[in-house]
């Protein structure tokens, strides 16, 4: 009986260690990404863009052991649609593209950037909500990015290009993540938490992005809760939970109920809705990708300029 107890034991252990290789966690630090990034069935992808000062060069030059590229900016992760940049690309067009990568239905993805700063590490959370949204949960973010992995200089270094072998990737589509405009100023009306992620100046209308967005301000009655607040001194990695629990508060963000995060075309909205959602476990949030260029571009959307410069 005892022997049997023993290899009962033995064996949710082992089971254990395997369901961590593969577990859908939202943030692996580097110990994880040593131990796995070569494993079968973990696709590792390096994402790393002009937005952090890299290319695929870079990738070429030095990168996690196994890991694919794809570049966040240039390969189609995001689209202009009806004429609102930086949207969700048609289903069919983003299934293609992660199929292209390797990446089937029983993939567990682990994205990293460069980890430089929030805005580079919203590239991240960015292509981990895509995946999220489109019914895919074995998904994951190098915290850090490859700027930790890269720090100990034990870490092996990869060159040259993988190329992966092209399969089906099918998405189940989560329409309750994806708020439309409608539906944005519908939860407005009721109440529901906006949360700009913008830097302050765009909230309060001081400034604006003016290849996104066509008026200054914010959605009335949104709370700002800068992009910035969200990694350890602004770079990349994410701050401890105590930590964001006590910026929220200060913020006047409330850890549970609905909540919409919003930016300008949906990159540092996705980094705030990550923190609410997957660090601080409140799944009631999500993104409005429009966001602020969809938004200010509907003369009948209400804008509210807290700070007018003109």
């Amino acid at each position: 009986m005892k022997r049997i107890l023993f290899l009962t034991v033995a064996w949710l252990a082992t089971a254990s260690a395997t369901a961590f290789a593969v577990a859908d966690s939202p943030l692996v630090d580097t110990n994880w990404i040593k131990q796995n990034s070569c494993k079968p069935g973990i696709v590792v992808l390096d994402i790393r863009n002009q937005l952090d000062g890299h290319s695929k060069i870079d990738y070429l030059r030095g990168h996690i052991p196994c890991a694919i590229y794809s570049d966040y900016m240039k390969d189609g992760w995001r689209a202009k649609v009806n004429n609102i940049p930086g949207m969700l690309p048609p289903i069919p067009q983003i299934e293609k593209l992660i199929g292209s990568l390797g990446i089937d239905d029983n993939s567990h993805v682990v994205i990293y950037s460069a980890g430089s700063n929030a805005l580079d590490m919203g590239s991240a959370t960015r292509v981990y909500w895509t995946f999220k949204v489109l019914g895919h949960d074995d998904v994951s973010i190098l915290n850090g990015g490859y700027a930790a992995y890269e720090a100990d200089k034990a870490n092996k270094i990869e060159t040259g290009m993988n190329q992966p072998k092209p399969k089906t990737f099918v998405a189940k589509f989560r329409k309750d993540m994806y708020p439309t405009e409608a539906d944005v100023e519908k939860a407005r009306k009721s109440g529901v938490l906006l949360v700009d992620n913008r830097p302050n100046d765009q909230y309060l209308g001081v400034n604006r992005t003016p290849a996104a967005v066509k008026r200054n301000g914010t959605i009335p009655g949104a709370k700002n809760l800068p992009e910035s607040w969200l990694t350890d001194n602004n770079g990349g990695k994410f701050r401890s939970v105590a930590e964001l629990e006590k910026l929220y508060k200060d913020a006047g963000i409330p850890l549970k109920g609905e909540e919409i995060n919003f930016c300008n075309t949906g990159h540092w909205a996705s980094l705030g809705w990550f923190v609410s959602s997957e660090v601080l476990g409140n799944k009631l949030a999500k993104v409005y990708d429009g966001s602020m260029a969809e938004w200010s571009a509907d003369p009948k959307a209400p804008i509210e300029q807290k700070i007018k410069v003109e």
